[in-house]
């Protein structure tokens, strides 16, 4: 038979002379507590300060107690019986219906709570989402410029011999097909481009800056150079390593722009020696009439100017015979 147990219960009486405020102020010292705690045992509703003690024990806490001021009393426990008939079959917590209201702010949550992302993201070229870095952005679009070069000089193979048969149709068709060509070559530029700007965490509306003048032609230079977020975003997970291949394509920019500069320092040199040799030319030209005339106009006052001292005397008059007069 297990020994009785006790309690100590306090309904907020005091012992006779005892201030409350005193009673509260050693409470508090007491229990360690401060007395804004203490002011809920004075509700006047019987409160049980201490549980499960033997005789001995409730005996000791009782004598602490009533130095403090209050008048506690010792309980006795009720004992426990366990009658089988009580006892309820335990449904899981699974089984059970839910029964919470889904509109009640304390309803759990449907939606599932931080969704794992994969690690890398999957690549899509045609499309407007997902997510690719700088490399794999130049290596796209050097594909997409070569495979333009080839698909452009086929079809203005094909425009020359349709211009060759009946050139009012081969002109028709040949405008058709390039502006096809151009839309797509547009179209898929545009989604590889937006791709980038979720690399960035950027929105794809802002491509429409290269629309606006003077920041449209700097705005592919800050795609090439800037750098991605590297980790999730709102556009989903971070793009995979770069392979063999993409490192391939976007080093070809270098050669594109090394023949490019080549190409335009050429041009400018042979402009440059064509207006020099121009200007040379005019200048030669201009002192050989300078020349000619200088040497023209001395003949004619040569032939213009007497050719003797005789030729300028004035002829002498016939002598008068005086005899004959």
């Amino acid at each position: 038979m297990s020994e009785n147990r006790y309690k100590i219960v306090f309904d907020g009486a005091l012992l006779p002379g005892v201030d409350a405020t005193t009673a509260k102020l050693n409470l508090a010292e007491l229990f360690k507590s401060d007395v804004a705690a203490i002011e809920r045992l004075f509700s006047g509703q019987p409160v049980a300060l201490k549980r499960d003690l033997t005789h001995a024990d409730a005996q000791t806490y009782l004598q602490a107690l009533t130095k403090t001021g209050i008048n506690a009393r010792i309980e006795a426990e009720p004992a426990l019986e366990l009658n089988l008939s009580d006892v309820q079959e335990h449904t899981p917590i699974s089984a059970q219906p839910a029964t919470a209201d889904p509109e009640s702010p304390y309803a759990p949550p449907r939606a599932a709570v931080g969704e794992t992302l994969p690690e890398f993201g999957t690549l899509k070229a045609f499309t407007v989402e997902g997510r690719i870095g700088r490399l794999r952005y130049l290596a796209w679009m050097m594909a997409l410029m070569l495979v333009l070069i080839g698909v452009t000089g086929s079809f203005v193979s094909i425009g020359f011999s349709l211009i060759a048969l009946t050139s009012t149709v081969g002109l028709v068709i040949g405008g058709l097909l390039g502006v096809l060509v151009c839309v797509a070559f547009a179209v898929v530029a545009i989604q590889i481009s937006v791709q980038r700007l979720h690399d960035l965490g950027w929105s794809g509306w802002l491509y429409l800056l290269t629309l606006v003048p003077f920041v449209g032609s700097l705005f592919p230079f800050l795609l090439m150079v800037l750098p991605g977020n590297a980790t999730a975003n709102r556009y989903g997970s971070p793009p995979p390593p770069n392979s063999t291949g993409v490192k391939v394509l976007s080093s070809l920019w270098v050669l594109f722009f090394a023949v490019v500069f080549l190409g335009a320092l050429t041009g400018g040199i042979g402009a440059l020696q064509n207006e020099y040799d121009s200007v040379t030319e005019s200048s030669y030209e201009s002192g050989s009439v300078t020349t000619d005339e200088v040497e023209t106009e001395p003949a004619a006052t040569v032939e213009q100017a007497p050719n003797s001292a005789d030729d300028a005397a004035e002829p002498a008059q016939p002598p008068v015979d005086s005899a004959k007069e």
